[in-house]
């Protein structure tokens, strides 16, 4: 795939993506978490051509009875669970990909990461997303698309070190560790809760809500702006990611990459899984 101006970036221009088309595949990410049928609802109305939908529930997350490694509002599931539903999209390990949202990349980093958690290797998330589309000059197509021929079974790696973490696991190593919480302050602090049963945050975490990884622009800020923000909160410590159910986690994760960081590990339950256990301790403010 070929990106600009930096082809080791996680991101992909609407310019690069317009010369790439045909070489990689697209897939729509568009979600609400309020209305969870709205993101592929606007996909049939418009999207980039031949883009496939992915969509947040049953396909990035855990539901049903599926397997998963956490609990939460968005519950991981298992790396062969996932893996299966890569090769069902056609996808092998070297096939480019390229991840469309019109939130920022809140949702496309999700897919991203667990991408990337399976063993891909070319995944790019769209700078600036829907909307740097259009503004290019991109086309948009409506109505569904046509199934992908499945692919071979994904050749599924054993799990690198180091990607998550487990509740207990944090737990273990609260106040040694960097845990940065990408929600909203207003959130993080415990004044207002509108999705999970408790209010507050994970003693010990800072906040980074993920929207401080964009500009004003809904492009992502530079490098050397996103390196100075996570160096700033983690130090020299290492660092572990939370949200409120282990999606907008995932942006800071790809923020640190766009920064040249090495990411640190995701807590996928978040405080979504964390505060349904009494016996876990909550802070606020």
């Amino acid at each position: 795939m070929t990106t600009s101006p930096d082809s080791s970036s996680p991101l992909i221009s609407a310019e690069a993506l317009k010369a790439a088309l045909g070489t990689v595949r697209v897939f729509d990410v568009r979600f609400d978490l309020a209305r969870p049928e709205a993101g592929e609802a606007a996909w049939r109305e418009g999207h980039l051509p031949g883009a496939h939908y992915l969509h947040l529930d049953r396909d990035l997350s855990a539901k049903d009875g599926v397997p998963a490694l956490c609990g939460g509002r968005h519950p991981l599931p298992t790396r062969e669970v996932f893996a299966a539903t890569a090769a069902r999209l056609g996808l092998t390990p070297d096939t480019p990909v390229v991840l469309v949202d019109a939130q920022g990349g809140m949702f496309a980093a999700r897919a991203w990461w667990m991408l990337r958690w399976i063993g891909a290797r070319d995944v790019r998330v769209l700078d600036g997303g829907l909307a740097a589309w259009r503004a290019a000059g991109g086309a948009l197509e409506p109505g569904e698309v046509a199934p992908p021929a499945a692919a071979p079974a994904w050749p599924l790696e054993p799990e690198p070190a180091g990607l998550r973490l487990t509740a207990d696991a944090l737990a273990a190593q609260l106040g040694r560790v960097a845990l940065l919480d990408a929600r909203a302050p207003e959130r993080y602090r415990g004044d207002v809760e509108p999705l999970d049963p408790v209010a507050g945050h994970i003693p010990g975490a800072l906040n980074r809500p993920f929207s401080a990884n964009l500009g004003p622009d809904g492009r992502f800020l530079p490098p050397e702006a996103l390196r100075a923000a996570f160096q700033g909160l983690a130090g020299a410590r290492a660092v572990v990611h939370q949200c409120g159910s282990g999606v907008t986690a995932c942006h800071n994760l790809l923020a640190m990459a766009v920064a040249g960081l090495p990411g640190g590990a995701l807590y996928a339950g978040s405080w979504s899984e964390w505060c349904r256990d009494p016996a876990r301790p909550v802070a606020r403010g």
